[in-house]
């Protein structure tokens, strides 16, 4: 047996100084065959023994050969056998992690217990995207490599993070995450059913959520998040950051829009651009002049969850779409619905007669005559 470890010292040492490329690929795979063959069984010296000489190896590999195809394959399969090895050199694995061949990299980043949070922070905040993705894959994340990670601003990244249940995120990382996803539509769905999502992030990534994302999210919701979701889609929905869902007074708003009135200065261009500013009072009141009606009418029409009672006003008013439109955004403090919304608000409103509008409108007024007096 020593003169079988003096012989195989030999052939490693001959390999390093000036062996060809397939000799040296033949005694790194011998190397790392006899160190698998006994993995586990090693103590602390021995595998210090085996990551010096096969460190040596691979260095002396990429020295003169790393181009070659087949050099890359073979230190390729070399990380791919490491990766789920506990007591894998921790040198070689390093150096395998931060290797800019990604299919070398890979295994190892995905995979090995070897590299620690400050090394996966380190490869987080120096390589590429798609050693970002590797590490993402990871079974287990903190949330300090996660936030390194997300720092870098990948979607394929954060995609990655949001979908691996094994990644703890921050609420900062979360935050990072829910900014990407007004324009990811996948991110969002991802995101918004992560039970560790804060409810706050979840209830803005909800806002400016378009319909299509939020069927998505109730139809993905796991059963113990599924009321959160729909909850949060409600509370959205309800205009959370509308305009409207402040306490308001419309004295003043009803008194200047009445002297326009009398002046002959009301008009349709007048109430664009109220809702084009988001002079919500003034809005509400110069749509309850125009369409013949009263702020008692016109208010919760314009705090209804739904667009409906706001189309019938501006079709009673004789309202252009434009004009319609601006007043739908007016009921939002920032932002304004999604183009598919609107777009189906669109065919309504064109779909809805005059005739038809005013009937309803004059029912409303009618039967909220009371309240108005109370009110009065």
């Amino acid at each position: 047996m020593p003169n079988h470890g003096q012989a195989i010292a030999d052939e490693i040492e001959a390999a390093i100084r000036g062996g060809s490329t397939q000799k040296r690929l033949d005694t790194a795979r011998r190397v790392t065959n006899l160190f698998l063959a006994s993995a586990g069984s090693f103590n602390n010296e021995q595998v210090e023994l085996f990551d010096n000489v096969l460190e040596r190896l691979v260095k002396a590999i990429e020295l003169r050969s790393i181009a070659d195809i087949s050099a890359r394959m073979a230190l390729t399969e070399i990380s791919t056998q490491l990766a789920p090895i506990a007591q894998a050199p921790p040198s070689v694995i390093g150096h395998f992690a931060r290797h800019d061949e990604i299919s070398i990299a890979a295994p190892v980043l995905r995979e090995s217990a070897r590299l620690s949070e400050e090394d996966l922070i380190e490869i987080a905040a120096t390589k590429s995207e798609q050693h970002l993705l590797a590490v993402s894959g990871r079974w287990w994340l903190k949330e300090i490599v996660t936030d390194a990670l997300l720092g870098r601003q990948y979607p394929s990244v954060s995609r990655r993070i949001v979908a691996n249940p094994g990644a703890r995120v921050s609420a900062s990382g979360f935050a990072i995450i829910v900014g990407q996803a007004e324009t990811d539509t996948d991110l969002a769905v991802e995101a918004g059913i992560r039970m560790d999502l804060p409810s706050a992030l979840r209830r803005q990534l909800l806002s400016s959520a378009t319909e299509e994302v939020r069927t998505r999210l109730l139809s993905r919701a796991p059963p113990y998040l599924f009321e959160d979701i729909r909850n949060a889609i409600a509370a959205a929905a309800a205009g959370a950051d509308r305009e409207m869902s402040r306490v308001r007074d419309f004295a003043a708003a009803r008194d200047f829009v009445a002297k326009l009135a009398e002046a002959g200065e009301l008009d349709e261009a007048t109430l664009f651009e109220f809702a084009s500013q988001k002079r919500y009072e003034e809005t509400v009141a110069a749509l309850a002049e125009l369409s013949e009606s009263a702020i008692e009418v016109i208010r919760p029409l314009m705090q209804s969850l739904r667009d409906d009672g706001v189309l019938v006003a501006c079709k009673a008013a004789g309202l252009t779409w434009d004009t319609t439109a601006a007043v739908l955004e007016c009921r939002y403090s920032t932002g304004s619905p999604d183009a598919a919304e609107l777009a189906r608000a669109k065919l309504h409103f064109a779909r809805t007669s005059t005739e038809n509008a005013r009937r309803m409108l004059t029912f409303w007024k009618v039967r909220s005559t009371p309240a108005a007096s109370r009110m009065n």
